[in-house]
């Protein structure tokens, strides 16, 4: 037997998929000796000796069948002499070393079918433990605080192993062989019910137990694996619109988590595309058309035609139906107006005890919050509003590859951010609105905590042109710390090079039909057609120029914008005088506004 040996380096998604695993087995398959092992840079480094025949089977088995949920991005093969060195195959201690780019670890999963069978299995020792995971499932992104994906780098750290999770954490053959977030109800995170002031509810089941609350008209704030969200029940209007005054959200419609897709099918239009994506293991809030047999509380999504639908996507979800008849649950992010979805237990306590009437904890810390994601389809395609849980950080590849590490720090409101770096673009998860010092330190966590997963150095940073943004001045400290290039970004300009990155086109005449933009002449633009190239854009036409009485207070109060329209036509003033409920200040307010449309005048 002639024997050969092969080093292989693995990038894409390829740590927290079972991807070691996968590489054992099938090592041993091929009768192959070596080593797999994870690197510092989210990459997988493989070492195997044997018949050359063999390695090539083995290499063509990681190419065309890995591991459902890892993606390979790159895989290098270096053939040399074999050293006769190894005596089998093992997985090996994490290595630190990070000298390349390109890997990234997964998004969080939704818990998979063998788990939900286990879940609910009165013979399995996971039977009703809310935080029932395995290599195919869980949480991966809200968990990790550093490369390696190991369980040491992660929130589980805080949980070791009883002797039973360990076996099976070792057995080759086990399902839950390597997987970083095995736990039982031994030794795993426990989950606990309390007051609004933190009393603790003496009861067996926490987790039944809020659910029924939640189905009785009860406001409960439940920790997830991203963050908090607040709950209440669908087919109660009252507990609703309680919700809505303490969250100052009179009219934005509310998400909602359906017990099943039977259910869903029962108030909403569900194509066979739609049904896919709800029990994918994204599991997204999808746009649903209501039914004609809508029969939920018109104050979820008042005066729309459409509802936001997720299923269950943990264990602790999945049991909070168990005991109530109620169809769904509202199910909305909690947080303070303008600020990030709430992650840690004392904060939450602390901010939304006057809003709730109990909470559902668990004592698991959540490394990354991340709110959930939100799509609609258009027949079979995917457009999505809201890219987060299920799909950040995994990169999109883009056809223009760049030689730079670039952020793209987003604008003021809806942020994200986005790291470039060759062909692969990495958003972050849902930031927000980024008025707050609060949504701006989550926003420069999220640039360096990708920057460290993705081995990437900041070369230069986009930013939109406006002075004042907050996003604005975070690039301009990011480009005097790190001494990277600034690249500020015309607001208008800005959507028509994404669509032309999108589409891999060198130039372009693009109508953008947005709101407000800086100018490069320092006006207010909005409404503009565009001519765009690699280097340059001109603005060859745009909307006629309207007065903005008051800025950015107009596109609040827009009655403000209608009167600096309308004057230019008409006197304005017996009109505005009429409409000046409208305002905040009424009347005064409405006499500086006349004041300042007389003055440009």
């Amino acid at each position: 037997m002639v024997c050969s040996r092969a080093e292989i380096i693995v990038r894409g998604i390829v740590q927290g998929v079972g991807f070691r695993p996968f590489i054992y087995r099938n090592a041993l398959k091929f009768g192959l000796f070596g080593f797999v092992r994870n690197r510092g840079d989210a990459s997988v480094e493989i070492v195997v000796e044997g018949k050359r025949e063999s390695i090539d089977c083995f290499v063509n088995a990681l190419r065309n069948n890995p591991p459902p949920l890892a993606r390979i991005y790159d895989l290098t093969v270096t053939h040399s002499e074999c050293k006769g060195s190894f005596k089998g195959f093992k997985i090996l201690k994490s290595r630190k070393a990070s000298t390349l780019r390109g890997s990234i670890i997964p998004s969080d999963i939704a818990i998979c079918n063998d788990c939900l069978r286990e879940l609910r299995d009165p013979k399995n020792r996971r039977y009703e433990y809310f935080f029932i995971t395995c290599t195919n499932c869980g949480p991966r992104y809200t968990i990790i605080e550093k490369l390696p994906y190991d369980r040491s780098n992660t929130t589980m750290k805080s949980f070791p192993m009883c002797p039973t999770c360990s076996k099976e954490y070792k057995d080759p053959l086990n399902r839950r062989f390597h997987a970083q977030t095995v736990a039982c109800s031994k030794c795993g995170p426990k989950v606990y019910l309390t007051t609004n002031d933190g009393e603790e509810v003496d009861c067996k089941d926490p987790i039944r137990e809020a659910g029924s609350l939640i189905g009785e008209g009860y406001i409960i704030a439940i920790k997830g694996n991203g963050g908090f969200h607040i709950a209440t029940a669908t087919t109660l209007s009252e507990p609703i619109a309680e919700l809505r005054k303490t969250k100052h959200r009179r009219q934005k419609p509310f998400a909602i988590m359906a017990r099943s897709l039977e259910t869903v099918k029962t108030f909403a239009e569900v194509s066979k595309w739609e049904a896919f994506l709800l029990q994918s293991n994204i599991r997204p809030i999808v746009l649903l058309r209501k039914s004609e047999n809508y029969y939920l509380s018109d104050l979820i999504s008042p005066g729309l035609h459409n509802i936001g639908v997720m299923l269950p996507y943990t264990g602790l979800h999945v049991m909070l139906f168990d005991d109530v008849a109620e169809p769904a649950f509202v199910m909305t992010s909690a947080n303070p107006p303008s600020e990030p979805i709430i992650i840690d237990n004392d904060e939450a306590l602390r901010k939304l005890g006057g809003e709730v009437d109990f909470f559902l904890f668990h004592n698991r810390r959540i490394a990354q919050r991340c709110d959930d994601s939100v799509v609609r389809l258009h027949k079979r395609r995917i457009a999505i509003i809201r890219r987060s849980r299920g799909y950040a950080p995994e990169p999109i590849h883009v056809k223009t590859p760049s030689n730079l590490g670039i952020v793209g720090m987003g604008a003021e409101e809806n942020v994200t951010t986005c790291l470039l770096s060759g062909d692969q673009a990495v958003l972050s998860q849902h930031i927000g609105d980024v008025e707050t010092l609060e949504t701006l330190s989550f926003l420069k966590a999220t640039i360096k905590h990708l920057a460290d997963l993705t081995n990437s150095k900041i070369e230069a940073v986009a930013c939109d042109l406006h002075p004042l943004f907050n996003t604005t001045k975070l690039a301009e400290d990011l480009e005097r710390n790190l001494g990277c290039t600034l690249i500020r970004v015309q607001h208008h300009h800005a959507h028509l090079a994404s669509l032309m990155a999108e589409h891999g086109l060198k130039e372009a005449i693009g109508i953008v039909c947005d709101g407000f933009g800086y100018g490069s002449d320092g006006e207010a633009w909005g409404g503009e057609v565009l001519y765009s190239n690699f280097k340059e854009y001109k603005r060859v036409g745009h909307l006629q120029r309207q007065p903005m009485v008051g800025g950015d207070l107009a596109t609040r109060y827009p009655i403000r914008m209608a009167a600096g329209v309308l004057s230019q036509s008409i006197d304005v003033e017996e009109w505005l005088m009429e409409k000046c409920r409208f305002l905040p200040y009424r009347e005064a307010e409405a006499s500086i506004i006349l004041d300042h449309l007389r003055k440009r005048k």
